[in-house]
């Protein structure tokens, strides 16, 4: 098992930037595959990145458009969500999601997830 407490969400004005932070723990938690999802009011849980447990192979999804880095410290057991040029649409809980066989994308979803963080992007 893995247990993931997400950090870093906050209110922001639209074009700054944030970092999100989770971190991972558990006796294998360096080998987990990481994403991270997010849920606005009235919407469904989409996904927004992910990572192997190597850190060798990313997914982003396609509104990102290189405004969003996702990335791994393994000596942590922490991924990192780095958001830039933020606009309103970015406003909603992130959420990040864990598995150990399968890395995390639109459609597969891990079996561990954290409780969410709140991000909020002012107009």
């Amino acid at each position: 098992q893995v247990q993931l407490v997400e950090s870093g969400g906050g209110l922001v004005q639209a074009g700054e930037s944030l970092r999100l932070s989770c971190a991972a723990s558990g006796r294998t938690a360096s080998t987990y595959h990481m994403g991270w999802f997010r849920q606005a009011p009235g919407k469904e849980r989409g996904f927004v990145a992910a990572i192997s447990w190597s850190g060798s192979t990313t997914y982003y999804a396609d509104f990102v458009k290189g405004r969003f880095t996702i990335s791994r410290d393994k000596a942590k057991n922490t991924v990192y969500l780095q958001m830039n040029s933020l606009n309103a649409e970015d406003t909603a809980v992130y959420y990040c999601n864990a598995d150990r066989g399968t890395v995390p994308r639109a459609g597969i979803l891990g079996d561990y997830w954290g409780q969410g963080t709140q991000v909020t992007v002012s107009s």
